[in-house]
């Protein structure tokens, strides 16, 4: 991975050198855009509108709505992850900061540990700038933010302080695409790679199995402003990571038409060039495993997932993320 790059990373129109990057958010800081951002961001959290729950509670005061979260942000962990994309992962790791809570409810969450839960202490902003120094004091090619989307004004908060203080790592925005429009204008030239996991296609689907049957058009709005924002994923000479858009697909048992529309999409409306990690790792989990969801409780087939490859290759997509096809 890190001597010849495969073909889905070493195009020249794809590559960033190593000397000429500068994490993103290094402009708007030198500007004094970043500070504003970060006042105009806790202002979302007194009517809380953070995501497209909408709750409109006052989280400033602590109080709490689908995710859980009030004022402060809870990490359940932070440590240098290597079960990420080779890109991101690189040979030091991704530096993981796990967020608490969530405004999904997933049946079949495999971190339904953390996210249907408050788990891990609140930190306030200097606290959480610690945690992301630490985290680049270990070595980690970057700053991945795990489910971030119900609490971006406590992360922005923290990466000015975290600047202030010598970060340099480029941010990863980790998500479940369930993102409201505020919080992507907050973050344009903030963060350098959206990693947007896209679920479902069919409001369906969501309803049944994310309890957000609005997810699929929000998830589509949300993916084209990233993509907007970063365009295509760019790595440097060592194939790791830059800037840009990287989108997850999780393939699941007996919905192969789901994954065929949101390929569909990324080809046709987004990009060919997108970067693509078409996940096979889909087990049941949480209440799944319980038995109430009886047409998911089984893994995904090889079958059905050489079949998600082939619609992917079909329709044109061709960066795949090299794991799963060696």
């Amino acid at each position: 991975m890190f001597g010849r790059l495969p073909a889905a990373l070493s195009d020249e129109r794809f590559l960033i050198r190593e000397a000429d990057f500068e994490p993103a958010y290094l402009r708007l800081y030198r500007s004094g855009e970043l500070a504003r951002r970060v006042e105009e961001a806790r202002k979302h959290l007194a009517v809380c509108d953070v995501c497209p729950r909408n709750c409109r509670v006052n989280r400033l005061e602590d109080e709490t709505g689908v995710c859980r979260i009030g004022r402060y942000a809870l990490v359940a962990s932070a440590f240098p992850h290597f079960g990420e994309e080779d890109v991101l992962r690189g040979w030091r790791g991704s530096g993981t900061v796990f967020f608490s809570g969530c405004n999904l409810r997933c049946v079949f969450c495999q971190n339904w540990d953390i996210s249907q839960h408050t788990v891990g202490p609140a930190l306030e902003p200097e606290a959480l700038a610690e945690v992301m120094l630490h985290l680049q004091d270990l070595g980690c090619h970057n700053i991945n933010w795990v489910t971030p989307e119900h609490v971006v004004p406590q992360v922005l908060e923290a990466l000015l302080i975290a600047v202030e203080r010598g970060l340099r790592l480029p941010i990863v925005y980790n998500t479940s695409a369930y993102d409201s429009m505020h919080s992507l204008r907050l973050l344009d030239g903030i963060v350098d790679i959206y990693m947007p996991d896209f679920k479902f296609w069919s409001r369906e689907k969501a309803r049944r199995y994310l309890k957000a049957p609005d997810y699929p058009e929000v998830a589509r709005q949300v993916i084209l402003e990233m993509h907007r924002q970063v365009g295509p994923l760019k790595v440097n000479e060592q194939g790791l990571a830059r800037r840009g858009l990287l989108v997850r697909h999780l393939v699941m048992p007996g919905m192969l038409e789901e994954t065929r529309e949101i390929l569909r999409f990324l080809a046709e409306e987004v990009s060919p060039d997108t970067y693509v990690n078409i996940m096979a790792q889909y087990r049941p989990e949480y209440q799944v495993a319980s038995g109430r969801y009886p047409e998911i409780d089984r893994p995904i087939t090889t079958a059905e997932y050489q079949a998600a490859l082939r619609m992917a290759q079909d329709l044109g997509l061709w960066r795949l993320d090299q794991r799963w096809l060696w």
